[in-house]
């Protein structure tokens, strides 16, 4: 005799429902937020290099079809002379599809943007990279010794 399974009722379902809402809302994620991690040994990721070094990066699996990216930068300020620079956001090792430059004014920079995913839809695996260089200021000195250093972490990252 085939066994049937009871219908749940609309206020069990509500009730499930306001439940996942109420743990998301308690540790900070939602579902789309994709997480970068720094590839520096250092607290805060600062490079002083004059050549584009991964800072941060994630390997994900594009489900969807744009990554929105918001990063936060702040250059180095050595014996008074400011330190500027330039990032880049690379997908696969080899695709820029973000860049700007980061200006000598020792101030926190904002930057923005919407990558499209699409053209990497059929792929695994997906390297995202954030890159940082130092391009203006110090030569020596600084908080590794080889000049002004450059820092940049990301705000948020996610998956729409």
């Amino acid at each position: 005799m085939p066994q049937q399974i009871a219908p749940i009722s609309l206020l069990e379902r509500l009730a499930v429902l306001e439940e996942q809402v109420a743990v998301l809302r308690r540790t900070g994620w939602w579902p789309g937020e994709l997480p970068f991690y720094p590839t520096s040994a250092d607290s805060m990721p600062y490079d002083d290099s004059t050549t584009l070094l991964t800072m941060w990066e994630t390997i994900l699996t594009p489900r969807t079809a744009t990554l929105s990216l918001g990063l936060v930068m702040i250059g180095d300020q050595v014996s008074g002379t400011n330190t500027g620079g330039e990032y880049a956001v690379v997908l696969a090792d080899t695709t820029t599809v973000m860049s700007g430059t980061i200006t000598a004014t020792f101030s926190y920079q904002f930057a923005a943007g919407v990558i499209d995913l699409t053209p990497y839809r059929g792929t695994a695996q997906l390297k995202v990279q954030i890159k940082v260089r130092r391009t203006s200021g110090a030569t020596t000195g600084g908080k590794f010794g080889g000049g002004g250093a450059i820092a940049i972490a990301p705000r948020y990252a996610q998956l729409l």
